[in-house]
């Protein structure tokens, strides 16, 4: 068949309240081609942030690349989702391409870690429709009681790029150049060839049903949404090097809580209109599974950002090598998703997952805190990671579906955005939060470690040791521990490339360091996800409906609803 032909079927097949299999697989073909860009985007730029970050002398401010990143994906999220009710879904996610692929292009020429993060910040905008409508489209055509069946192409994508993205990541990292340009750089403009063919799929293949509504643009809650949020994100990002009570930081304390005030008053007066109708949280267990999005996303993400930066500056992993060893927590997680989803499916029962991911998760990060050591093997930290992701992968798509099935079908796309939005802040948050935990302490613990008899003696045997101070792979670290401790300490802060390839005993204060300061990260992500568990036992059970959103509003039409 032509592609003329495949587009005429798609558009025929999307006029009707009803898609058969393979309708819904042509759909889904050019769904899961725009999820792939921004699911390759998280998972490649991960394990070569610490090669970004040392090219572009700035470990400690790579947190501003991810950050600026969350933040835009965030408070863009519900505004497709308003706007994709009001225009169609379908025009909107062609946007967002166009609009991730450019931030891609320029982040790919960045030459400072501060222009890398505002055009981090542009792939952000197009990320957060992604996402978003992605999800929603996947409701408006699949019954949540179906919804399992389709559910394994989806994993197929997030699982394919959270394989390859951190491998394909590390392998640029650690290549010079490729083309004459640094090999980092391709992390960003490997997404312009996969833009292209995305696109190309899109304009075949993806024609949904929309039936227009007549609303206003809620342009001043997309306004104070954007007040209330980038403060509150700010300060948490920065308010270790600003000073929790400094001026600046009661600024934007103040500048946030006036902005959530005045988001809550207007949405309020919009009523249907608003971004995130506020009647949505009249609703329990709609409200209560949005409270346990944004414990979970801080714990989520604010736990797993720390991963492959032990891996590399404390066990020494190069780029690629930490992208395989994190696959031990992707195949954990698709195999829980897989299992839990066929679950759903049959008995249609969901929130019994919530508990038991919850749970899952916070025995992953308490085993992370209580064994892990700069002394233990890489398998030890191994077994974490499958234990963390067998409980993320009961939670992807649980919470998701929760929010879905609480609400009326007219409100399935607000309330996904809505969901989405919340565990994308608590995401935020904790890469924000976590990451001032982990560098404004990983000085004092290095400075500690110096003072260990075990570390002191491997020093002294170092330097006494001639094949150690004549090694030229030696040579930086050499000179930073000839200066006081804390002094060699802050030097990881900026650019942790002087510990690659050094003598173990010269590494292993750094090491200790690092990991202390990493398991202090696990312990509060564990305490967050314990909170999430103790929501888990107030959210009731909703049937999952047999129609899809479409199927819905196709039949309210026909009866003069």
């Amino acid at each position: 068949m032509s592609s003329a032909n495949r587009r005429n079927a798609a558009i025929k097949a999307a006029q009707s309240g009803q898609m058969s299999h393979r309708e819904i697989l042509l759909v889904l073909a050019g769904l899961m081609s725009g999820m792939f860009l921004a699911a390759l985007d998280q998972s490649i730029v991960g394990s070569a942030m610490r090669t970004i970050a040392d090219d572009l002398d700035g470990l400690a401010l790579q947190a501003w690349a991810t950050t600026a990143y969350l933040i835009t994906s965030t408070i863009s999220t519900p505004i497709y989702g308003k706007l994709g009710d009001l225009f169609g879904r379908r025009p909107l996610f062609i946007a967002a391409i166009v609009i991730f692929v450019l931030g891609s292009a320029t982040a790919g020429l960045a030459t400072s870690m501060y222009e890398l993060a505002g055009f981090r910040a542009l792939q952000g905008l197009g990320a957060g429709g992604l996402f978003s409508l992605a999800l929603t489209i996947v409701a408006d055509i699949v019954p949540p009681r179906e919804r399992a069946r389709y559910q394994g192409l989806f994993l197929a994508v997030f699982g394919t790029s959270s394989v390859i993205g951190p491998v394909v990541g590390g392998l640029f990292a650690g290549i010079e150049q490729i083309l004459w340009i640094d090999g980092w750089r391709w992390v960003f403009l490997i997404n312009l060839p996969i833009g292209v063919l995305s696109m190309f799929m899109v304009l075949t293949f993806l024609h949904v049903p929309h039936t227009p509504k007549k609303q206003k643009i809620d342009w001043w809650g997309a306004v104070t949404i954007v007040l209330g949020v980038v403060p509150i994100l700010l300060v948490a990002e920065q308010g270790r090097e600003w000073g929790w009570g400094s001026s600046l930081s009661i600024a934007m304390y103040v500048t946030g809580v006036v902005g959530i005030i005045s988001f809550i008053l207007i949405e309020k007066k919009m009523g249907e209109s608003a971004l995130i109708p506020l009647h949505l949280f009249k609703n329990a267990t709609f409200a209560r599974t949005q409270i346990l999005g944004v414990i979970i996303g801080v714990g989520m993400f604010g736990g797993m950002i720390v991963l492959p930066l032990v891996l590399q500056v404390a066990y020494g992993a190069n780029p690629t090598e930490a992208g395989f060893l994190m696959l031990p927590m992707v195949a954990g997680m698709m195999t829980a998703s897989i299992l839990s989803g066929r679950s759903v499916s049959k008995r249609g029962k969901y929130v019994v997952f919530m508990k038991t991911g919850t749970a899952t998760l916070l025995a992953g990060y308490l085993y992370m805190f209580l064994v892990l050591d700069a002394a233990q093997p890489i398998w030890i930290m191994s077994i974490g990671m499958v234990v963390i992701g067998l409980g993320l992968g009961q939670l992807m798509q649980t919470m998701m579906i929760a929010s879905q099935s609480a609400v009326q079908a007219k409100d399935i796309g607000v309330a996904t955005s809505s969901a989405t939005f919340f565990r994308q802040m608590g995401g935020t948050l904790g890469v924000a939060v976590f990451m001032s935990i982990l560098f404004g302490q990983v000085s004092d613990k290095i400075a500690t470690a110096f003072q260990r008899s075990d570390v002191q003696d491997g020093l002294k045997s170092a330097f006494a040791d001639s094949n150690v101070t004549t090694n030229p792979a030696n040579g930086q670290i050499l000179e930073l521990l000839s200066g006081a401790p804390g002094s060699a300490a802050e030097g990881i802060t900026s650019d942790s490339s002087f510990l690659i390839g050094v003598d173990d005993r010269l590494s292993l204060p750094f090491r200790i360091g690092f990991v202390d300061s990493g398991t202090t990260v696990f312990m509060w992500a564990a305490v967050i996800v314990l909170l999430g568990f103790a929501i888990t036992f107030f959210i009731k059970e909703v049937p999952l409906r047999d129609k899809s959103a479409s199927q819905e509003a196709a039949e309210d039409a026909a009866a003069g609803h």
